[in-house]
């Protein structure tokens, strides 16, 4: 007897796959420069390197990244200096690829993520040493990059290590500092609005990556008052919960663990005031605007950004109240597939004026 009257007994297969990235070694702490190349031994990384920096961090740490490689004999290295991120700078730095087997991205947040895109479009792993830990993109599977309109969202991979330099880390400007924090405080409201969008239009998440989200936040909370500027073990802490936040995107598969409307929010201040503040900073204030949407304890959240030293109003980082508001009201239009609290409220101009001046309320 044949098995075809029988098909409506067999279950569909289960077929949930999904390749989730990790970096593969992780290496924080003092004067760990000079680890890079037993990392690079431990990956089986190849002869060849291509180390993408900025012009400073060259002189920062990248020559010294350059000399060890160089120091290990029959390794070739190369490298490639940028000013900054966009599509045109993207393309000079793959075609400077050539022959190279490993990309090392050293810098901030630019070069890392150019490094990432780089790496990601020609096939090559790279490592991520960051010069300073000012948002979560150091270890992430996600890469930014400025574009008319603002932002976009390039999916990449995440490093295949990290190499953190806490003393490199910690005389780089407080300011990268407190603005990593603050990116990594905002994953509060990020984690609601995806809960909130999976309850409204079915949105999956992945209890995983939400919790480890928020517990990420909540070690930058906990430890805020230690977040001092030259200090390494601030610098210690702000890295591990960057990486952690990094690993909640690779769960998830997306950026939804670590943005929200308060991402949203800081895209539309580009898009009105490019350059003016650091997008972790942005991220902050738009964390306390949409915590506060949420009916949720902002205070609490403005008072960590405040114990920082984070800025807390647009004032702070020289933007009007008006232009703020006006983010407020383009933010609503950023990302529409994606669902926040913003598309829960019905902004005017004036409700708008009203929500930015509770920043400033005691």
């Amino acid at each position: 007897m044949g098995t075809d009257r029988n098909k409506v007994l067999k279950q569909p297969p289960f077929d949930r796959s999904r390749w989730i990235q990790f970096p593969r070694d992780v290496v924080i702490g003092h004067d760990v420069l000079g680890q890079i190349p037993r990392v690079c031994e431990d990956l089986s990384a190849g002869q060849s390197v291509l180390i993408i920096s900025g012009k400073r961090t060259y002189v920062v740490a990248g020559r010294q990244v350059g000399e060890l490689m160089a120091a290990e004999g029959e390794t070739s290295v190369t490298h490639f200096c940028t000013e900054g991120i966009s599509l045109d700078i993207i393309r000079d730095a793959e075609e400077s690829v050539g022959d190279a087997d490993l990309i090392i991205g050293v810098g901030g947040g630019s070069v890392i993520d150019l490094a990432k895109i780089v790496s990601y479009n020609t096939g090559r792993q790279f490592i991520s040493v960051p010069t300073a830990a000012s948002h979560d993109g150091i270890a992430s599977s996600r890469a930014s990059v400025p574009a008319e309109g603002g932002s976009v969202s390039l999916a990449a991979h995440p490093p295949m290590a990290l190499v953190a330099d806490t003393g490199i880390i910690a005389g780089a400007p407080f300011r990268l500092l407190a603005a990593g924090s603050a990116d990594i405080i905002s994953n509060y409201t990020a984690a609601l609005d995806w809960e909130l969008s999976h309850r409204k239009t079915g949105e999956e998440i992945s209890e995983y990556a939400l919790a480890l989200s928020r517990m990420t936040a909540d070690v930058l909370v906990q430890n805020a008052e230690r977040i001092v500027p030259r200090s390494e073990d601030a610098c210690w802490t702000v890295v591990k919960a960057l990486l952690s936040s990094g690993v909640a995107m690779s769960i998830a598969g997306s950026s939804r663990p670590a943005s929200g409307a308060e991402h949203k929010f800081s895209h539309a201040l580009d898009v009105l005031m490019r350059g003016q503040a650091l997008h972790g900073e942005q991220c902050g204030i738009g964390t306390i605007l949409m915590m506060y949407l949420h009916g949720g304890d902002w205070k609490s959240i403005r008072n960590s950004l405040q114990t920082i030293g984070a800025p807390v109003t647009p004032a702070e980082v020289g933007i009007p109240d008006a232009t703020a508001a006006e983010a407020l009201l383009l933010a609503q239009q950023i990302r529409p597939e994606r669902y926040t609290i913003l598309d829960e409220v019905e902004l005017t101009i004036e409700k708008a004026e009203d929500l930015i001046g509770i920043l400033y309320t005691n």
